[in-house]
C-alpha cells in the first residue's frame, strides 16, 4: 500500500461505516474476489510488538474499505484548531522505580504512534464528524482523564475503574457487568457542547488500550455467538446464516443461534454485509481515531494489569485502587490466546487468513503488532 493510500484511509472515515449500507453497486464477496494478497511471514512475537515501522510491505487493505462518500466537514469555516498534540506523560507522583522497564515500553509505543500518524496521517482537519469521532471516548473529569473504549480488550474493568474514580463505587469488585455496560454513570465525550470537547482533549491524559486483532475478533465471536444472546443472535446471527448457509434449517433461520467462525468471516469480509459493523470487531482505527485523536497512553490487553496499573500511578489514582482481573461473564471459558485463536483459524483457507489481516492492516501496523503467521 502507497503513502498516499495509507494515509486516505486514515483521514477519510466515514462515520456511516457503522450503519447497516444500501449501495447501489454491484454485490462483492471479498472471499471471491481475485485480489493481491499478503504472504504470512515468520516473525519473533513478543507481547505482540514488531521489531519496526516500515517492514511491512504493501497491503490491498484500501479495497477492503467502502469508497468514502461525502462525508461532512464539521470545521471548514472554524477557527478550532483540530490537531491535539501529544504531551509529555506527567511523572511526578510515581515514585517506584519497578515501573521504569513498563516506562520505557510505554515510551516506545507512544513514539512508534506519532511517528506513524506523523508519516501517514498529516491532516490537520478530520473528514468525520466530530461528535462521531468522539463518541467511544468516556470522560472522568476529577482526575481529568479520557478513556476510548476498545471492546475485547479490558473495556469492563476499565469501566469499572472510572467508575471507582467518579466516587461511584468503592471497590471495582463489587460493580456487575449489566451496571458497567447499562447503568449509563458514565459521561461520554460527545455528550458535551465543542467547546467542552475541545478543552477536554487538549488537557485531559488521553489513553487508548489495544489488542492483537485477531485475538479481539475471536473473542468477540466466542462471547456473542457461542453462548445465548438476546441481540447477536436475531440481529447478526439470522442474518449471517440466511446469507452465508446453504441448504439453513428452519430452526436456524428463526432463532440465528450457532453461527459458525467461518460464516461469521465471511460475514465479515463481504463488502455488502447483510447487516452493519459492530464495535466488538470494529477495527480500533476507526473507533478511536488515532492519527487525528493524538493519545497520551498506549496500553495494551497483553500486558494489560501492569500498564493499567502504572496509568493509575501517573494520573493520582488512589494508591489501594488496583486493576482488577475480573472475567465476569462466561467465566468458565478459556481466555482467548493464541492457541486458542489458532484452533479457529484451522476452519479458514490461507486466503480467508490474509484477508482477515488486511481487514485490521491498519490496527497491526499503527500498534505495532506482529504480522500473523500460522
Amino acid at each position: 500500500m502507497t503513502r498516499e493510500k495509507i494515509q486516505e484511509h486514515i483521514t477519510n472515515q466515514n462515520p456511516k461505516s457503522h450503519m447497516l449500507k444500501d449501495s447501489k453497486d454491484k454485490p462483492e464477496n471479498l472471499l471471491n474476489s481475485k485480489r493481491p494478497t499478503r504472504v504470512f511471514t515468520e516473525t519473533n512475537h513478543s507481547q505482540g510488538e514488531a521489531p519496526a515501522l516500515g517492514r511491512n510491505p504493501g497491503s490491498p487493505t484500501i479495497q477492503l474499505i467502502e469508497k468514502q462518500q461525502g462525508t461532512k466537514i464539521l470545521f471548514r469555516n472554524s477557527k478550532t484548531n483540530w490537531s491535539v498534540d501529544i504531551r509529555p506523560l506527567n511523572k511526578s507522583l510515581v515514585t517506584d522505580s519497578k515501573w521504569k522497564r513498563i516506562d520505557a515500553t510505554q515510551e516506545k509505543r507512544r513514539s512508534f504512534l506519532q511517528e506513524f500518524c506523523k508519516k501517514y496521517g498529516g491532516v490537520s482537519r478530520p473528514q468525520s464528524h466530530v461528535f462521531h469521532m468522539v463518541s467511544r471516548i468516556y470522560v472522568e473529569d476529577k482526575h481529568k482523564i479520557l478513556y476510548c473504549e476498545v471492546p475485547k480488550a479490558g473495556c469492563s474493568n476499565w469501566k469499572r475503574i472510572l467508575m471507582v474514580l467518579n466516587g461511584l463505587a468503592p471497590s471495582a469488585y463489587n460493580i456487575s457487568h449489566d451496571a458497567v455496560h447499562y447503568g449509563k454513570h458514565l459521561k461520554k465525550l460527545d455528550s458535551f457542547d465543542l467547546k467542552g470537547i475541545y478543552s477536554r482533549l487538549n488537557t485531559y491524559t488521553k489513553a487508548v488500550f489495544v489488542r492483537d486483532p485477531m485475538e479481539r475478533l475471536v473473542s468477540a465471536f466466542r462471547d456473542k455467538f457461542e453462548h445465548p444472546n438476546s441481540y447477536y443472535h436475531p440481529v447478526f446471527g439470522k442474518a449471517i446464516i440466511k446469507k452465508y448457509r446453504p441448504n439453513a434449517c428452519e430452526e436456524a433461520l428463526n432463532n440465528g443461534s450457532g453461527v459458525k467462525f467461518k460464516e461469521f468471516i465471511h460475514y465479515l469480509l463481504d463488502s455488502h454485509r447483510p447487516v452493519g459493523m459492530d464495535i466488538h470487531w470494529e477495527k480500533v482505527s476507526k473507533l478511536c481515531y488515532p492519527c487525528l485523536i493524538h493519545y497520551d497512553f498506549v496500553g495494551k490487553f497483553e500486558t494489560l494489569e501492569e500498564d493499567a496499573n502504572y496509568f493509575l500511578q501517573l494520573i493520582g489514582a488512589p494508591k489501594e485502587l488496583k486493576f482488577p482481573n475480573l472475567k465476569d461473564r462466561h467465566s468458565s471459558d478459556k481466555r482467548t490466546n493464541a492457541q486458542v485463536v489458532g484452533q479457529y483459524l484451522k476452519d479458514l483457507t490461507r486466503t480467508e487468513r490474509q484477508l482477515i489481516y488486511d481487514f485490521y492492516y491498519l490496527d497491526y501496523l499503527m500498534f505495532n503488532y506482529t504480522t500473523p503467521f500460522l
